[in-house]
């Protein structure tokens, strides 16, 4: 039985690299993305492809070099991401631009040229499965986020039509919204304690979530155990976006 191919976007990070090592694990080819293919180096990857993918033409370089050394990637895992913490006020025209790029912009990118592959062959299609990171200030107001929210915002209506579009190709396309997780991304703000503490008592389950715990949602996801599910967002946040803490007194 030939294995899976998975191409994965943004691998470097915490959440990509914990991925990587869970769909290694299960016994899938993994293409690990970047845009420094040194810093891939330590994931053991299948592949390492240096890529600018929140452009069209980066996109299709790292498909195309995925499907070089590995073969047609039926599954796709998009993490590519930034935040920036400010109020729309204080958000200069060029900061939203870049947010909107690396965000929104990669995901679109991505899609098209990932879901034109697979229109091309449809046996690989039935089946394939990506997922899109998103975030939880997508979903619950949270203040001084409102760049940021507008591009993952993004994302989910993406994922959403895009579910709706090539469903009858039996493509799947889902997103994970994660709460406050320890990633290289968060460390400037988790290392001060204080921070750390106010973050985790706003979670009902409380405490900072690991990046392999996101991980884990987005390999299921991926698989045929979640072989019903298409055009889902899943919030992995610990309760923050539905319920709220206990507070004692």
């Amino acid at each position: 039985m030939t294995s899976q191919i998975a191409l994965i976007t943004g691998a470097r990070g915490g959440i990509g690299r914990a991925l990587v090592q869970r769909l290694k694990a299960r016994g899938v080819r993994v293409a690990a993305v970047g845009r420094d293919a040194a810093s891939l180096t330590d994931l053991q990857a299948d592949a390492a492809i240096a890529a600018d993918v929140t452009t069209p033409e980066g996109a299709a370089a790292a498909l195309a070099a995925t499907r070089e050394q590995l073969g047609l990637p039926t599954l796709l895992a998009h993490l590519v991401g930034s935040t920036l913490i400010a109020p729309a006020h204080r958000t200069k025209a060029a900061q939203y631009a870049e947010v909107m790029r690396v965000n929104a912009d990669s995901a679109f990118h991505m899609l098209t040229v990932w879901v034109d592959a697979l229109r091309a062959e449809p046996e690989a299609a039935r089946g394939a499965s990506a997922v899109f990171a998103s975030s939880v200030v997508a979903r619950i107001g949270v203040a001084n986020h409102e760049a940021i929210a507008a591009a993952k915002g993004a994302v989910e209506a993406l994922v959403r039509s895009a579910a709706a579009t090539y469903a009858p190709q039996g493509i799947r396309i889902n997103a994970v919204a994660p709460g406050m997780t320890e990633t290289p991304m968060t460390a400037g703000l988790l290392k001060m304690e204080a921070m750390r503490a106010g973050a985790a008592a706003q979670y009902p389950l409380g405490g900072v979530q690991q990046a392999d715990e996101v991980a884990a949602v987005v390999d299921w996801l991926l698989s045929n155990q979640a072989a019903r599910l298409t055009g889902q967002v899943i919030p992995v946040d610990g309760g923050f976006t539905q319920i709220r803490p206990l507070v004692k007194a």
